[in-house]
């Protein structure tokens, strides 16, 4: 009897370990190495006086979904809550919760307010660059100010971060979204008219843009030829000769160039006016960075607005980073090494191995050869009569 019903509970055992698609275990070195990162970055952004904080993984539907929130519609799971019946959403993004806390918990706080965060995100569906549907997101956001200098140290701070983890020879990519809709408003584009502009011009389709009024064709196709180094870019951009709130965002990518160049003379800096998936609710410049021999982005962020109970709206910057994308950015860590303490090491001996910096691993058993032991267990080395050696 024992025999079947084991085998039966294995085979069960055995499906139970078969995960969604999309999610994974993380397992050593990976977890801890994920883990660290997070640490780092959280760090840096402590030290710029951005305080942590940590909303919850689930909230009511409608709280999701205010402002940024609504572009993430379709890319969250939903429960329905047993106490109240109103429909929950579990975040798939975490900047419309911090959003969230300004605009209510935190409205009567000192402005610019800093506020930082770390924590796991769910999709229903992953992309084909990210297929995971479960990451980790980390970031920053400064809220209450008008002034460029707060999106460049929103900047500043983000190229830092990612410098204290490890990543190296990075570039940004400045994107220009609201500039679209300045210029479609200005030609009186139909909504059926301005989505097939702005994909075509997120492909970089110069003949899709064929059915557009001529006066916008002509000035869509010179965003087009805009885009590039900021050194050709922000010429181009100044021969259109944009009038009024188009004008000024061109001004102010000027300036931000300008301060981004001055202080981090060595970043490579593309300017992008015509990308703006996943950039839709920017309500400025936005922008994106790059590790050098890395495809995928490594984070995202720009100016955006927060959205008050009584109807006005807040400007903010912030930057998030996906730590998936960052992992993959980063060599493959290697495991730590470990200090076998064979059975019977004291614990005096033991505290102070851990405390000059050893991760240990305590014997449980008498074992004849602690060596061998030592080497089962993924030891890297062992301590014997008092001594440290390798195994």
């Amino acid at each position: 009897m024992n025999g079947p019903k084991s085998s039966s509970a294995g085979s069960e055992y055995a499906r139970q370990a078969l995960l969604p698609e999309g999610f994974r275990d993380q397992l050593a070195p990976k977890a801890e190495h994920e883990a660290t990162l997070v640490r780092g970055l959280i760090d840096c952004f402590l030290s710029y006086g951005y305080d942590r904080v940590a909303p919850p993984v689930v909230e009511y539907e409608q709280s999701l979904l205010v402002g940024a929130g609504a572009t993430r519609a379709n890319t969250m799971f939903r429960v329905m809550d047993p106490d109240t019946q109103s429909m929950m959403a579990v975040r798939a993004d975490m900047t419309v919760q911090i959003s969230r806390l300004a605009a209510t918990r935190l409205s009567d706080s000192p402005r610019p307010l800093r506020l930082s965060y770390t924590g796991n995100v769910l999709r229903t569906k992953g992309s084909q660059v990210r297929p995971t549907r479960q990451f980790v997101q980390a970031g920053i956001e400064l809220i209450g100010s008008t002034s460029l200098e707060a999106e460049f140290e929103v900047v500043k701070v983000a190229i830092e971060a990612l410098e204290r983890v490890g990543i190296r020879e990075m570039s940004i990519d400045l994107t220009l979204a609201p500039l679209l809709q300045m210029i479609a408003d200005k030609h009186a584009l139909a909504a059926t008219d301005r989505e097939s502009v702005f994909e075509a011009l997120n492909a970089k389709d110069r003949g899709a843009l064929a059915s557009a009024p001529a006066g916008a064709r002509q000035e869509f196709e010179a965003l087009l030829d805009a885009s590039g180094t900021a050194a050709q870019a922000l010429p181009a951009l100044k021969k259109l000769e944009l009038k009024g709130a188009a004008g000024q965002l061109v001004a102010r990518l000027g300036r931000l160039l300008d301060m981004i160049a001055g202080h981090m003379p060595d970043m490579q800096i593309t300017v992008d006016p015509c990308e703006s998936h996943g950039f839709e609710y920017k309500s400025g410049i936005g922008f994106a960075l790059f590790a050098k021999g890395n495809q995928s982005e490594l984070g995202r962020g720009g100016r955006y607005l927060v959205d008050h109970p009584d109807g006005h709206a807040e400007e903010a910057a912030g930057f998030s980073v996906y730590l998936d994308s960052l992992v993959e950015a980063l060599p493959v860590p290697v495991r730590s090494d470990k200090l076998f303490l064979p059975y019977g090491t004291s614990d005096k001996d033991a505290a102070a191995q851990r405390a000059s910096g050893w991760r240990t691993i305590q014997g449980l058993t008498d074992e004849p050869d602690a060596a061998k032991e030592a080497r089962r267990l993924g030891c890297s080395h062992i301590l014997a009569n008092g001594k440290i050696s390798s195994v």
